[in-house]
């Protein structure tokens, strides 16, 4: 008897509404929390603990490093799991929730660099432990024909996520919450940002585990004897290099695209404070011990909101683009190549218009990060939806989380330096050219586009 759905069983389940699609996605508005404060604030963060912008990469090299380990792990267990009351995915959800929602809640209080970089470490690992299983989720409930859709509301829900906890540290300030503080202490905002970060984390990740059932394996005695033959650690590993030496050639392919697509992100989340900060406000953060140092660093945490507030602008417009994706995707089939094509297009122009931004004309930074986000909102939706159809679903979790290979790999060669050599060679010393690289990066992705299948179109 087998005791995994077939393909074409798959395709005969029922079509989801919006609102169980909905709250099967909603925790992944806790995952964006997550990786929004990280994205906007952790070079702040290292900044104020003493990091010199050219420092920066390599403290992030954790987060990466981790997600080339931990991803293909929890893919490889989740397809294996089966928890009576929790199903396959959701006991992943629980346990990253947990340890993200610590991480979150402490990483503002570290009064050291090794502090603020190890509890990155463990913030990266534990999203990771949820995102991964929510990935998986998607294709493992809905029929090829609502993929994209399922993806889509993924994006909206992420969308929504970045551009509430992009804005946080400026809210809270507004509200009167204190953007001051010593020498090498986060302020308040920042801080309280953190701490409602962590619980929207669990919350949101809790809605989804309460209000989203899973089909249990066809024959469950079965699916538990066939994984407990090849339990252990070495049949896993054994298992992922059997999978990495399977994966469908539309993965290698995509792969190119991701690589050029994550290392302008990358290079955004670690360079945008310290770059836009300077170029735009005209407020670097200030050497230690200068004279004028708490002026010149009060105007630092005032630009650094700034500037987390106009990222919070990409998520705002890859909320906007899911939106319209989610209409259109419910009724009409799209060609997935072209749309994610022109997508990252346009956030090359984003990242080129950074350039031109500047003290007299900081508005251009706003239209820079909507275009941004358009790419964004493709990155978040349209390889998944491309892969998952030509992935067996029994093989869902692993499968995601060796395709993620391709988004922690070019974050780790622009860690080890590819970010630091690149832009001083090809653009010139001052930082915002970062922002140059990182627009140069994502219109390589954009031509990488061409290599994928252009005939597979799909409706939802």
């Amino acid at each position: 008897m087998a005791i995994t759905m077939t393909k074409q069983e798959h395709e005969h389940r029922p079509k989801l509404s919006f609102w169980q699609i909905w709250n099967m996605s909603f925790g992944f508005l806790g995952i964006q929390f997550g990786f929004a404060l990280q994205g906007g604030y952790m070079s702040r963060i290292f900044q104020t603990l003493g990091a010199d912008k050219d420092q920066i990469p390599m403290l992030w090299i954790a987060a990466p490093l981790t997600g080339l380990l931990v991803q293909p792990i929890i893919g490889y267990l989740s397809d294996r799991t089966w928890n009576v009351r929790l199903g396959r995915r959701r006991p992943f959800f629980l346990v990253g929730a947990v340890l993200s929602s610590l991480a979150l809640f402490w990483v503002p209080y570290s009064s050291a660099l090794w502090m603020a970089a190890g509890f990155l470490w463990v913030l990266d690992a534990s999203i990771n432990i949820s995102m991964e299983p929510f990935r998986a989720l998607v294709a493992d409930k809905l029929p090829e024909s609502q993929r994209s859709y399922g993806f889509v509301v993924q994006t909206l829900i992420i969308g929504i996520g970045t551009w509430v906890a992009s804005n946080l540290p400026w809210l809270l300030t507004w509200m009167g919450v204190s953007n001051e503080a010593p020498e090498g202490v986060l302020p308040d905002s920042v801080r309280w940002a953190f701490g409602i970060g962590a619980a929207v984390f669990m919350g949101s990740i809790l809605w989804t585990v309460w209000t989203t059932s899973e089909e249990a394996p066809k024959d469950l005695a079965a699916f538990r004897r066939q994984n407990a033959e090849k339990a252990g650690m070495f049949h896993g590993i054994q298992e992922i290099f059997v999978q990495m030496g399977q994966m469908p050639a539309v993965m290698w392919r995509l792969g190119l695209v991701q690589f050029f697509s994550w290392f302008a992100f990358f290079t955004m989340w670690s360079f945008a404070t310290p770059a836009l900060t300077e170029h735009v406000f005209g407020a670097p953060m200030p050497d230690a011990g200068a004279a004028d140092y708490d002026a010149a660093f009060g105007a630092y945490n005032a630009a650094a909101n700034k500037v987390g507030s106009a990222m919070g602008l990409y998520g705002l417009s890859s909320m906007g683009f899911a939106l319209v994706l989610t209409m259109v995707t419910a009724v009409r089939s799209i060609n997935r190549r072209f749309i994610h094509g022109l997508s990252l297009t346009l956030g090359a122009m984003g990242f080129g218009l950074m350039a031109l931004a500047g003290p007299q004309v900081p508005e251009l930074l706003n239209l820079s990060f909507g275009l941004i986000g358009l790419a964004w909102g493709s990155i978040l939706s349209m390889p998944y939806a491309i892969l998952s159809s030509y992935v067996a679903p029994e093989r869902m979790g692993i499968s995601m989380g060796l395709f993620n290979m391709f988004i922690v790999i070019p974050q780790i060669v622009a860690a080890l330096g590819g970010v630091n050599w690149a832009y001083k060679f090809i653009f010139g010393e001052a930082v915002v050219h970062t922002m140059s690289l990182a627009g140069l990066s994502l219109l390589l992705g954009a031509l990488s586009v061409l290599v994928l299948p252009g005939t597979k179109q799909s409706q939802g």
